[in-house]
């Protein structure tokens, strides 16, 4: 067999080692040849193959670059915004991502040297936006496709469109309803007791209106009528009389179950449901300014750690810049490393998350197994509600 041989075991092996990711340092952008190690990239560059594209290269190494950037850029934002959309995402992450595929471009045949000058970079040209934290620079793809805002200005059009024929719709059955009440006055039922003037009067019911006009109903309402007159006046009156008491009971029963759907009104029940909803309504960041935090990072050294600070900045509401009490040096943090400081009952603290956040307050007492506070709000429309169970995250102290 030859050496070029399709079965033979070595090139069986060559394949075998060409398959996946090779070192980066053994890659040749100009030839877009990967070599597996570094014998083979010194008898590449030796080659006559890669001196010639050494030659064409020079004669114009700005166009080469800027082709290479170009290309980098446009898969690099393509991978972005096809796998994560505009979520913000750690820089890293994505590019992980794009070197995974064999024929990618390497950076350093760029006109970035590092990853960080990449995204620096996509921030001032407004293609992302970018921010750093202690774990790194974090990115987030800002969508100008103009499919896309133009589906977003047709949601948005839809949108009033529909609020609109809900406020005509509304106004025209207010309109209705007040043409079809002019000029008709209100009539307000007026209840009288039962009574008879002269005891020998005969009982009678008028059943001609809403009853049943069967024979059998007539037939039955004839014989109660019959048997009535036959009573006497005595009987009478104490048919008249037990009537009388069961209306008044039934009045009574009536006013007290008045009484009691009174007690609770529609402003009651949309009082206790926005309470609900306050109750549930949470967030995923918690910063706020002048609030103490403590630094729980290990990675800024013992001389930060466990050590308490005022936040001066909040950035992205994830971030904020603290200073530090003690020394007074300003960090930069993100909320991950910080958490919540819980003061002495009666000081004053910052509702930082729920339905009460931005709300100040009085810390009135703590409940160490539940891990809860129960504070008094002081600002706001709902100044002096007594709120419990607070959670330790959700309140920290005022600075």
């Amino acid at each position: 067999m030859g050496k070029s041989d399709f079965l033979t075991p070595k090139a069986i092996a060559n394949r075998i080692k060409s398959k996946g990711l090779q070192k980066l340092r053994w890659y040749c952008q100009m030839c877009q040849k990967q070599c597996r190690d570094e014998n083979g990239f010194k008898c590449h560059c030796m080659s006559e193959s890669h001196q010639r594209q050494l030659l064409l290269a020079s004669e114009n190494p700005q166009q080469f670059m800027d082709y290479f950037s170009e290309e980098f850029r446009n898969d690099f934002l393509e991978l972005l915004r096809r796998r994560f959309g505009t979520k913000r995402v750690h820089n890293n992450i994505v590019y992980n991502e794009y070197i995974s595929h064999r024929e990618h471009i390497h950076m350093n045949a760029t006109q970035w040297e590092t990853l960080t000058d990449f995204t620096k970079w996509l921030g001032r040209e407004g293609l992302c936006k970018v921010d750093e934290t202690p774990k790194g620079w974090y990115i987030q793809y800002i969508d100008r496709d103009p499919e896309t805002i133009r589906r977003q200005l047709e949601l948005e059009k839809k949108k009033k469109q529909d609020l609109d024929d809900e406020e005509k719709t509304a106004k025209f059955i207010e309109e209705q309803v007040r043409r079809g009440l002019e000029g008709k006055e209100q009539e307000v039922p007026t209840f009288t007791e039962l009574s008879r003037e002269n005891d020998e009067e005969k009982v009678t019911f008028n059943l001609s209106k809403g009853a049943c006009s069967s024979g059998a109903t007539s037939s039955k309402s004839s014989i109660i009528l019959l048997f009535i007159s036959t009573l006497g006046p005595s009987a009478l009156k104490t048919i008249g009389s037990s009537a009388s008491v069961k209306r008044k009971e039934s009045s009574q029963s009536s006013a007290q179950s008045k009484e009691k759907k009174k007690k609770k009104s529609a402003l009651d029940e949309i009082m206790e449901i926005e309470e609900e909803k306050k109750r549930t309504a949470r967030t995923d960041y918690w910063l706020q300014p002048e609030i103490v935090v403590k630094i729980i990072t290990k990675k800024l050294g013992e001389k930060y750690h466990k050590k308490k600070g005022i936040v001066k900045e909040v950035i992205d509401k994830y971030t904020a810049v603290v200073k530090m009490i003690d020394s007074g040096d300003k960090l930069k943090l993100d909320q991950t490393h910080l958490e919540t400081v819980i003061p002495a009952p009666g000081k004053r603290i910052l509702v930082l998350n729920g339905g009460y956040r931005g709300n100040e307050g009085t810390l009135e007492s703590i409940n160490e197994k539940t891990f809860s506070a129960t504070i008094v709000i002081e600002t706001g429309p709902l100044k002096g509600r007594r709120v419990e169970g607070i959670q330790y995250e959700d309140i920290s102290k005022l600075a």
